[in-house]
């Protein structure tokens, strides 16, 4: 034997050894998207949060073009704003309630399989409500239905985790725990007041929804998780949540979700100037103390790490939405003339909800799969294609001839980066974790 002979048998049997092993699964599977909650909830918010950007693009580009002359069953802007508020983000919620949650409240977390049925209540109702919408409108009402069943359920779920935790600071998951229930009751008014053929009342009941629910759990989770990640990346930063912060939040936001059935069907609030006149400042007051409260929080630093900048930013929009909401309503209390409403409520949903959801969902997405905490250049890219587009919109609400050319086109960059982003995200929720570990 040569000498360049002698490797080739123990090469040879430490090959068969590797072979011999078990190789892990790198395949895509769709059992592997029941194994965790956030795979779970992340996967089935994604499938409709694709679906309905996809749904209102077309929806503009038809009213642009009339080229695609789509059907209507029900008016188009109450299904964008209900599915919008109340489809994917409870569905985001309980991937990431059911697997931060327990850790705060040290309980056991349900098994996955105690979730599988209201979150497909979920996701199966919303998406008979975006094809009932076009065809008929009995099938959206039980689509609705059924999601409230499944959303009911889910908080139901959660306010066991509640009851059962002997933690005392239970602050953050009983102030989401209400918050989930106020959502069921909107979602129920939204249906009741569809079937009644009152599609004003139903608006209403999704505006409630959307400042006492929704925005309630993504303020309180800031509250809770923006300072303490900043401070675990930045040391140089010390976490500062003090709890009269997240009480201005919960204040400010009850006040607006109150607020909503002060106003006329129409959001003019003609009949009420003397409210509009109080609630302008007030509003204007409350965003100026978010701003600043974005700064407290390490504004500067964060843009030291990407998934951090994104947070950041993303909260940034809160204060912003509140600050054109005071001068909207202060224009609106004093002259009559409310022409920055819509586009306030875009900074919210958009800017500030938006921008969070990508960010808080990449996060969890990267650090339970196994992948550093990083923001890679399509993440990055991503979320400023969401800036430009929340801009767009924005832009969209003032009386110009392109505005319906703009609105169309803030509409085509959701759908795009929401798609991308997506079924980037869904790849990695049906394959196991990459560094082998269970979850």
């Amino acid at each position: 034997m040569t000498e360049n002979q002698r490797p080739a048998v123990p090469l040879r049997a430490e090959a068969r050894r590797a072979a011999a092993q078990p190789q892990p699964d790198d395949q895509w599977r769709l059992q592997h998207v029941a194994l965790a909650p956030h795979r779970l909830g992340f996967f089935l918010a994604m499938v409709l949060l694709i679906a309905s950007g996809l749904w209102w693009a077309l929806v503009q580009v038809d009213r642009v073009s009339t080229a695609l002359s789509l059907p209507y069953a029900v008016a188009p802007s109450l299904v964008h704003a209900a599915v919008m508020s109340f489809g994917f983000f409870p569905l985001f919620f309980a991937g990431f309630l059911f697997t931060a949650g327990p850790k705060w409240l040290h309980v056991d977390p349900p098994p996955v399989s105690a979730l599988m049925a209201p979150l497909l209540l979920q996701a199966g109702g919303w998406l008979a409500w975006l094809v009932g919408a076009a065809w008929a409108q009995g099938l959206a009402l039980a689509g609705c239905t059924v999601a409230w069943a499944g959303l009911l359920w889910m908080s139901g779920l959660f306010v066991r985790l509640v009851l059962r935790s002997p933690q005392q600071d239970q602050m953050h998951a009983r102030s989401i725990a209400a918050a989930c229930l106020w959502g069921c009751l909107c979602v129920a008014g939204l249906g009741l007041s569809l079937a009644a053929g009152r599609a004003d009342l139903a608006r209403l009941w999704v505006l409630s929804g959307l400042w006492g629910f929704i925005t309630v759990v993504f303020a309180v989770v800031a509250h809770r998780m923006i300072p303490f990640f900043t401070a675990s990346a930045l040391p140089a930063v010390q976490a500062w949540r003090p709890y009269w912060v997240l009480w201005l939040m919960l204040v400010a936001l009850a006040v607006q979700a109150a607020a909503v059935w002060l106003q006329t069907a129409d959001g003019r609030g003609a009949a009420l100037p003397a409210v509009l006149r109080v609630r302008g400042p007030l509003e204007l007051v409350v965003g100026i103390l978010l701003l600043w409260l974005v700064w407290r929080w390490g504004w500067v630093q964060s843009f030291r790490n990407r998934l951090l900048a994104m947070l950041h930013v993303g909260f940034m929009w809160l204060g912003l939405a509140f600050v054109l909401l005071g001068v909207a309503h202060g224009w609106g209390g004093l002259q009559g003339a409310s022409v920055w409403d819509l586009g306030a409520l875009h900074a919210l949903t958009m800017g500030c909800l938006g921008s969070l959801m990508l960010a808080m969902v990449t996060r969890v997405s990267c650090g339970h799969s196994g992948r550093a905490l990083v923001a890679d250049q399509l993440a990055w890219g991503l979320f400023w294609l969401l800036q430009l587009a929340t801009v767009l919109r924005l832009a969209a609400t003032a009386p110009l001839a392109l505005a319906p050319w703009l609105l169309a086109l803030a509409a085509l960059l959701w759908a795009g980066i929401m798609a991308v982003w997506g079924l980037r995200l869904a790849a990695w929720y049906g394959k196991l974790r990459v560094d082998g570990k269970p979850g």
